[in-house]
């Protein structure tokens, strides 16, 4: 395997994980806060669609105008670094617009990655990041980022009475 299939097979692994997650939980209980008030399900499947988009579209290639169609800036705002989780459903798109948006983004970064020439790997990302400095590393910290989260959801899943999966 060379180092953009490694990638590849790392988002792919770390997404069917987080997806079997999230799949797994009630749209009831998205916008609910456990009594610590730390996060919620919404925005921590908003926040990892977010993150894909940003760590590898727009690090790897640069945003693009058509982007707007596959996530929206307001969705950006509400997911992105520095937002807060509040427990009120009416600041958030639906959990199936949510869903959607995740799927989209995924869908695009699988479609656009395999095609990314080899050679670029190491050139430093379109916009720089304070973990990384080569658009690999790019790559390889979305699956990891994705990862931390997929363990967020999973501790929210069972401070919400869920049983563990495995």
């Amino acid at each position: 395997m060379n180092s953009l299939e490694v990638a590849l097979h790392q988002i792919q692994t770390v997404r069917r994980y987080s997806a079997s997650l999230i799949e797994s939980i009630d749209h009831a209980d998205w916008y609910r806060m456990t009594d610590e008030g730390v996060s919620h399900i919404a925005w921590q499947v908003g926040h990892i669609a977010m993150a894909q988009y940003r760590l590898v579209l727009v690090r790897l290639r640069g945003p693009e105008e058509e982007d707007e169609k596959l996530i929206s800036s307001d969705f950006i705002r509400i997911f992105g670094k520095g937002s807060t989780p509040v427990p009120q459903p009416e600041v958030y798109p639906c959990p199936d617009d949510i869903l959607s948006v995740y799927h989209h983004v995924h869908r695009r970064v699988m479609e656009e990655l395999p095609r990314f020439p080899l050679s670029r790997l190491s050139e430093p990302p379109e916009e720089p990041h304070p973990l990384f400095n080569t658009k690999l590393d790019s790559l390889l910290w979305s699956a990891q980022h994705e990862m931390l989260h997929a363990g967020q959801i999973g501790l929210l899943r069972r401070l919400l009475g869920a049983e563990p999966r495995w």
